[in-house]
């Protein structure tokens, strides 16, 4: 399978211990299963894309009529929420005759996207949409230290905002009260801690924005970092050690 994300939902947050004894916070994404419900390729739309759907029950009155269309087209059942990830194209395919079935690549529209796509990963990025924290203050918002707490002071406003008789007007992007929270926010680089295949389970190391049961788009890492060197696992050299071992051979 040529795609290279997945959408999924937050099922919580627990710990793992490796095989050193040491622990490790993660987050437990149920991944999938996902249809593709349609195919975009560089000739005809521009870009090479895989559109998929979660697979999760919909009622028939909640799909549009032009919903059912689309859905038809590529002889997928209905699907609740939709987004569409890049595909790793082996060749660039013609384009499919009307009426035939799209293709693009190992991909065609009604396969199914599970979460067998990272089994060969060590590191994935993840999408969500962070907790709705109505209006807010700047202390809360912005982090910021607030005034004296002493009796008669108002501890949790901001101050002055202005700048005197130039420019006699608030500047743009001052940061002030407001809506704070609702916000796409993407973690890069979450370490893969586990995988299970029956289940369409992955675990990933370190906190996921969204609270539980929020919906996710999990992709293979774009820019994964480098293992150092003497910590990539027993088939690397540690320095230390190899100059003492060079330093012991000298004597």
């Amino acid at each position: 399978m040529s795609v290279t994300g997945i959408l999924g939902k937050k099922i919580g947050m627990t710990q793992v211990f490796d095989e050193k004894g040491e622990v490790h916070p993660i987050t437990v994404l149920q991944a999938g299963p996902c249809v593709i419900t349609q195919l975009k390729t560089a000739a005809r739309d521009g870009y090479d894309a895989a559109q998929i759907g979660l697979v999760e029950f919909v009622k028939a009155h909640k799909v549009t009529k032009p919903q059912a269309g689309h859905f038809a087209k590529s002889d997928v059942a209905p699907v609740r929420l939709i987004k569409e990830v890049s595909v790793e194209t082996v060749k660039p395919g013609a384009d499919a005759a009307e009426g035939e079935v799209e293709s693009n690549g190992h991909v065609k529209a009604g396969d199914r996207v599970l979460v067998d796509i990272f089994s060969d990963e060590k590191y994935v990025d993840v999408i969500g949409t962070s907790k709705g924290r109505g209006f807010a203050g700047v202390v809360r918002r912005h982090n910021f230290g607030g005034g004296p707490k002493s009796h008669g002071h108002m501890f949790q406003v901001q101050g002055s905002i202005g700048a005197s008789s130039f420019p006699s007007r608030v500047l743009p992007k001052t940061r002030m009260p407001g809506h704070m929270g609702v916000d796409r926010i993407t973690v890069r680089n979450l370490r893969i801690r586990g995988i299970d295949l029956e289940e369409n389970l992955i675990m990933v190391e370190g906190a996921v924005p969204g609270p539980r049961d929020g919906y996710v788009l999990i992709s293979k890492a774009k820019a994964p970092p480098r293992e150092r060197r003497g910590f990539a696992g027993s088939g690397t050299v540690d320095p230390l050690k190899a100059s003492k071992k060079a330093a012991g051979k000298k004597k």
